[in-house]
């Protein structure tokens, strides 16, 4: 798994030892990448990522996270409660030097820690078939995380029903393969 482009194009990143993450294909990730590049959520058409706080939740290696920061995005928080994931997210920050510039939270994202501020773009990935977004979305709203300008980007199997939860209401669809990206603001 690599970095796609930025400042950090072609690093490697460590990927949590075990079986209980997926990580988010290449291309996927390429292909949403583009997509907050090219503007299309934005209100001026300019991309989403400079400056942006961003926040991964369920965050595995940290790879959206550390793809945001690679394409200048000021700072990540990434939650995750797997041991495995926060070593692997420990490392990568290190190995990218970006440990000044992202903070990593060890908490379950349906209890999470709260927001120092609201996040420019939520990258939420849990489990497939799992039903965690929802509940996970409202904690992360009650949090602090979310707010009127947040633009949240859920991640779910490709044929797995998602219905926006109260509150939000869905912008956007794309599948890329095994996966399903869920575009919500709030209502």
């Amino acid at each position: 798994m690599r970095i796609v482009a930025g400042k950090h194009r072609g690093r490697e990143l460590q990927a949590p030892v075990g079986d209980g993450t997926r990580p988010t294909l290449g291309r996927a990730r390429q292909s949403l990448f583009d997509i907050l590049e090219h503007g299309k959520f934005s209100a001026t058409g300019e991309s989403l990522l400079p400056n942006a706080r961003v926040l991964e939740a369920f965050a595995g290696s940290g790879a959206f996270a550390f793809e945001a920061l690679s394409r200048g995005a000021a700072f990540a928080a990434m939650i995750d409660n797997a041991k495995s994931a926060q070593a692997a997210m420990r490392a990568n920050a290190a190995l990218l030097k970006e440990t000044d510039h992202c903070r990593i939270h060890a908490a379950d994202a349906a209890r999470p820690p709260p927001a120092d501020a609201p996040c420019d773009l939520l990258f939420l990935d849990p489990p497939y078939g799992k039903s965690l977004a929802g509940p996970a979305l409202a904690a992360l709203r009650e949090a602090g995380w979310i707010d009127a300008n947040t633009l949240t980007i859920v991640e779910v199997a490709s044929k797995e029903d998602f219905a926006a939860p109260t509150g939000f209401a869905a912008q956007d669809e794309r599948v890329y393969g095994p996966a399903k990206f869920v575009f919500l603001k709030l209502a």
